[in-house]
């Protein structure tokens, strides 16, 4: 199918960075957000990112107008009525994303595809929620989605074919590289990732060493760009420990068991970058 508009629901950093990674590659974008002024933040938010890629010279003035002219922020669901495409990226709760998906599939057309940017959840149990279970997906950006070249396009046991291939072309029209994969815990990336990330806090509760030797040993010695702790407060702290409690009910591995050291930082609202204080204190 032709996919020309996509419909974009979620406030937060992925919801915002998707929606400007689309609209840079031409696709028409509504951006739906609860309330009408956090919508219309996402925007001027994307507005000052664009023009940051335009004094570095990565993208000309035309097209950085061209991208905000293709942005429509919304409030009402029902916007995103003549969307080819939705994808959600809410809050990480099976429970919330199940109910929009339900509410999705009454307000959009039958050709649409509905996805999801879900990082861990089951992508089939939203799928069963509506009555296109077939084009039901998963398309899973990584964060900065402008920036990062690789796009996880999860396959639910109910995708056809068709669904799946769509959304790879799309992947591939706004400059990323797809990797199909089946529709488990953690995917590939996080399934791969996490038990690292909670190894690092495992080893700094321990005190086999400090945070600022773990991240620079990680650095230095793997070549990562970034050490594990300065990776989990750009991951987000309350997200990384809902990724990890996903994984370990599904696989009851005890590497993916959360550390309690994690678990109560989220207690104390240390969820990183964006609350201001991680493993790091951003507030200076």
């Amino acid at each position: 199918m032709s996919i020309k508009r996509v419909g974009i629901v979620g406030s937060g950093i992925m919801g915002s960075g998707i929606a400007e990674t689309m609209a840079v590659h031409g696709f028409e974008v509504v951006l739906r957000s609860r309330a009408q002024s956090t919508a219309e933040s996402m925007v001027a938010a994307m507005e000052k990112s664009l023009a940051r890629q335009v004094d570095k010279g990565k993208l000309s003035e035309a097209d950085r107008d061209g991208a905000l002219s293709r942005v429509t922020a919304v409030s009402n669901l029902g916007e995103l009525a003549g969307c080819d495409l939705v994808i959600e990226s809410v809050v990480e709760d099976l429970g919330v994303k199940k109910h929009l998906f339900s509410e999705l599939d009454r307000i959009c057309p039958e050709h649409t595809i509905l996805a999801t940017n879900t990082s861990t959840l089951p992508v089939v149990e939203m799928a069963m929620e509506t009555g296109r279970p077939d084009q039901v997906c998963g398309i899973h950006f990584f964060n900065p989605a402008p920036v990062m070249s690789l796009v996880e396009v999860v396959r639910p046991i109910t995708a056809s074919d068709a669904t799946v291939a769509a959304a790879k072309a799309l992947a591939e029209a706004c400059g990323k590289t797809p990797v199909e994969v089946k529709d488990q815990a953690g995917f590939i990336v996080n399934a791969l990732l996490f038990p690292y990330l909670n190894n690092a806090v495992r080893l700094l509760e321990n005190g086999v060493a400090t945070r600022d030797d773990i991240d620079t040993a990680m650095k230095g010695g793997c070549g990562f760009p970034m050490g594990p702790f300065a990776l989990l407060d750009l991951v987000g702290l309350d997200t990384s420990l809902a990724i990890l409690d996903a994984l370990y009910d599904e696989f009851r591995d005890p590497n993916y068991a959360a550390v309690p050291l994690l678990r109560r930082m989220v207690a104390a609202e240390l969820f990183g970058r964006k609350s201001g204080r991680g493993f790091f204190d951003y507030r200076k």
